[in-house]
């Protein structure tokens, strides 16, 4: 009997020491979600992220638009590092980021307009990655696709 409790102590101690924290020393970067797939001139689209990662985090994030579409689009297209504002120094830090670009609003980050082949509508896809300063990346993470709308 006192090595049957014996046991279960040891099993029991075993349990919580393997359990897993979900910080990491790689950041951890989530899509949450976008305020439309359907963007027509004069809006401002809104991309939420959230990240997770174990230590104090400064680093910044890097935005992609992808346009597989329409070759010619590639040079106009978003390629663009952000540095992400300081967090209160903490060891686990928790957050979300909010990305923001206008398609002809002014006092935006500019998505430019569809212009392969001429008139028609574009589809893009989002590309995010977060690097911390100790150059711990996250994995990769993309948007759903967005309809660009030419008019």
């Amino acid at each position: 009997m006192r090595y049957t409790i014996l046991i279960s102590i040891f099993l029991f101690a075993t349990f919580i020491s393997c359990k897993k924290d979900k910080f990491s020393t790689t950041p951890s970067l989530k899509f949450e979600n976008v305020n439309t797939t359907n963007l027509h001139p004069g809006q401002v689209i809104t991309f939420k992220l959230s990240f997770t990662y174990q230590g104090n985090f400064t680093g910044n994030l890097f935005v992609q638009e992808l346009r597989p579409l329409c070759a010619s689009t590639a040079m106009d297209s978003i390629n663009t590092f952000y540095n992400v504002p300081a967090f209160p120094s903490m060891k686990n830090q928790k957050g979300e980021i909010t990305v923001s670009y206008g398609y002809n609003v002014v006092g935006y980050s500019p998505i430019s307009a569809p212009h392969c082949p001429p008139n028609l509508n574009d589809t893009a896809t989002f590309r995010f990655v977060l690097r911390a300063d100790s150059s711990h990346i996250s994995d990769t993470v993309s948007s759903p696709r967005v309809i660009i709308y030419y008019q």
